[in-house]
């Protein structure tokens, strides 16, 4: 344990600091002017300070009222030492911050008595600390196994959602990251943003109730297997409902939100402008774009360019112009990555 002495006289300063040295596993530093002391303390954290009351420059109470401005000096124990303590200043020195008041001539034997006091008090203090801040950083790697074990969990499923939708899974994987730069450029907050990200890739989970002839066919469906692919929607929101994890709260809502349409005349529930969650907003911008940039069994990729511009076209009907301005601002990120699986698919064929 360390302590600073603080006195103008250096034969009191001394015969103090050997005192307090005579403590068992203590070194004390002796500091005869103040405003050096305080300097000093701001460089290196001191268990106990001991300081005099009549100084010049500063008094013993000018001095405590220093270090109790220093975040690291807030707990620190300091007794204050005067040949006088009457009422006034003992006052002011609690005022001050002073933890215990020490009158001169010292008796040694209760002043050691004192110093042990505080010092055990300090030590208590910083194994307390020490403490915290290892279950604090026990609570935080246990947190990061649940939120990894959370994604990795997340990602398995999307993807075995797009193996049942007769795809590979990237599909998801664009989605999830154009959702993510869409909501930075439209302000979310990070963990708004990361949030969204891991929820994106569940936005068709509800296919999992929809029939392969239906999910597998190559031309256009009729009205009734419209109708009935459309419950993919529901099925996902019931699927997702009632969860207690924020991720999985957000991918109800973007299961349930992700069809709607701006101007009102999407499903299920024809929500319409800021009826519409904002994740559902976005999800629909990144899900139609990377789905007219994939093939499926009923048509062609379509180039990015072009799925670029019908993209904006439906602007203000279909989508958000707000979104349609971050998507746009996004750009050169998305089309990489929609030129990223087009170059993919080059490869494997080749």
């Amino acid at each position: 344990m360390r302590v600073l002495v603080i006195d103008d006289s250096r034969s009191s300063a001394t015969v103090i600091a050997q005192r307090v040295e005579a403590i068992a596993g203590v070194t004390a530093t002796v500091c005869l002017d103040p405003q050096v002391a305080l300097a000093q303390c701001a460089e290196t954290e001191f268990d106990l300070v001991l300081v005099d009351y009549v100084m010049p420059k500063l008094d013993g109470i000018e001095v405590l009222t220093a270090l109790r401005a220093l975040e690291r000096y807030r707990l620190v124990p300091m007794i204050m030492i005067a040949s006088t303590l009457d009422v006034e200043v003992k006052r002011r020195a609690i005022q001050a911050g002073a933890t215990d008041f020490l009158s001169k001539p010292c008796d040694w034997i209760e002043f050691q008595a004192r110093v042990r006091n505080l010092l055990t008090l300090r030590q208590a203090q910083i194994d307390l600390g020490d403490r915290a801040r290892k279950l604090t950083a026990d609570v935080a790697r246990a947190t990061e196994k649940l939120v990894a074990r959370e994604e990795e969990i997340i990602w398995r499923l999307a993807r075995a959602i797009e193996y049942r939708d007769g795809t590979t899974g990237d599909h998801v994987s664009r989605v999830a990251e154009i959702c993510r730069l869409m909501a930075e450029e439209l302000g979310l907050e990070p963990e708004r943003a990361r949030i969204l990200y891991l929820a994106a890739p569940l936005h068709d989970i509800g296919k999992i109730g929809v029939c392969d002839a239906i999910l597998q066919k190559p031309g256009r469906l009729t009205d009734e297997e419209m109708a009935l692919m459309r419950r993919h929607v529901e099925f996902g929101a019931d699927i997702l409902r009632d969860a207690s994890t924020e991720v999985v709260r957000v991918a109800a809502v973007v299961a349930r939100t992700h069809h709607e349409k701006w101007d009102g005349s999407g499903y299920p529930a024809g929500l319409s402008g800021a009826e519409i969650p904002i994740e559902g907003r976005i999800v629909a911008v990144a899900d139609v774009f990377d789905a007219l940039c994939s093939e499926r069994p009923y048509k062609p990729a379509w180039p990015v360019e072009k799925a670029q511009a019908e993209i904006i076209a439906c602007s203000g009907r279909h989508f958000d112009p707000a979104c349609i301005e971050a998507f746009l601002a996004c750009w050169p990120q998305i089309a990489a990555l929609a030129q990223g699986e087009k170059q993919s698919d080059m490869i494997e064929a080749a």
